[in-house]
């Protein structure tokens, strides 16, 4: 069924875009989504499966890895996605991850932050990690705490995002530049 992590309460497989479209397409147009990580402005279900296959999708084939759908083991609960990102502005992976507002606060985002972080590390290599954060977000730099990363500065995301954000990175990982 193609899942690529699982955690005691979790499976996080591989996105499809057929598949995963309308569960994409409210995941991007969530409040918290919006406010926290980016607008999208995907609005319609075949944007949501374009935007699976482009940048999802994508991320597979160039970097092997990406996100991955939140799927709760006991009933098949689409809760979100959670992965790595490859950004020009780091030296090494991203961790991220979003979840639907009614998941939230049950600590599924921690456990598939843990199962994406144990995945990078044991199975891709990637002992070291970057995670992003917006500056008021304090919910997700608390989690990046409990994954064991520490702040790190600044970073300024180029457009569509054009935002300041909060880095936080592994211990030894290198140093990411400051920014302006």
């Amino acid at each position: 069924m193609s899942n690529v992590i699982q955690t005691e309460r979790l499976h996080l497989r591989l996105m499809d875009p057929d598949r995963d479209a309308a569960d994409m397409l409210a995941l991007l147009n969530e409040p918290g989504f919006i406010r926290n990580i980016a607008d999208r402005k995907v609005r319609t279900v075949e944007q949501a499966r374009d935007y699976t296959a482009e940048r999802v999708l994508g991320s597979y084939t160039l970097n092997g890895f990406g996100m991955y759908a939140i799927i709760r083991r006991d009933d098949g609960a689409w809760l979100g996605n959670a992965g790595l990102v490859r950004r020009a502005e780091l030296p090494g992976p991203d961790i991220g991850y979003a979840l639907r507002a009614e998941y939230e606060g049950q600590g599924y985002a921690l456990e598939a932050a843990r199962g994406v972080q144990h995945y990078a590390r044991d199975v891709l290599g990637y002992p070291e990690l970057y995670g992003i954060v917006a500056p008021h977000n304090e919910r997700s730099a608390a989690l990046l705490r409990k994954l064991g990363m520490e702040a790190r500065g600044t970073l300024h995301l180029p457009p569509p995002v054009d935002e300041q954000v909060l880095v936080f990175a592994t211990p030894g990982a290198p140093v990411v530049p400051a920014s302006p």
